[in-house]
């Protein structure tokens, strides 16, 4: 038996194709019912923090002092951009095929 020979027939070997058909695991409904509580949770948080900053702005502009609510806003802003982002991301590498 030569190198090459054995070099052939290893590549032959490794080019095969391996078919793999994905299933879901074991409870994985149950965690996507817990993502999805959890998304609702992020989106109330957001909401409540606008609420908040928006009282908080207005009580600062009534009695003066330093403003640090539109910083609140911001946050929550973005907190809600990336949340939004997250779930996109997902169901997008979740559904490539």
């Amino acid at each position: 038996m030569t190198t090459a020979y054995a070099v052939g027939e290893t590549l032959t070997v490794l080019a095969q194709e391996i078919r793999i058909t994905p299933t879901e695991p074991p409870g994985a409904p149950a965690l996507t019912n817990l993502v999805n509580y959890l998304s609702w949770l992020v989106m109330l948080a957001g909401i409540a923090a606008l609420i908040y900053a928006g009282g908080k702005f207005g009580w600062e502009r009534f009695h003066g002092g330093a403003v640090e609510s539109p910083k609140i806003i911001l946050a929550a802003l973005v907190g809600g951009i990336i949340a939004t982002s997250a779930g996109t991301i997902m169901n997008a590498v979740v559904t490539a095929r």
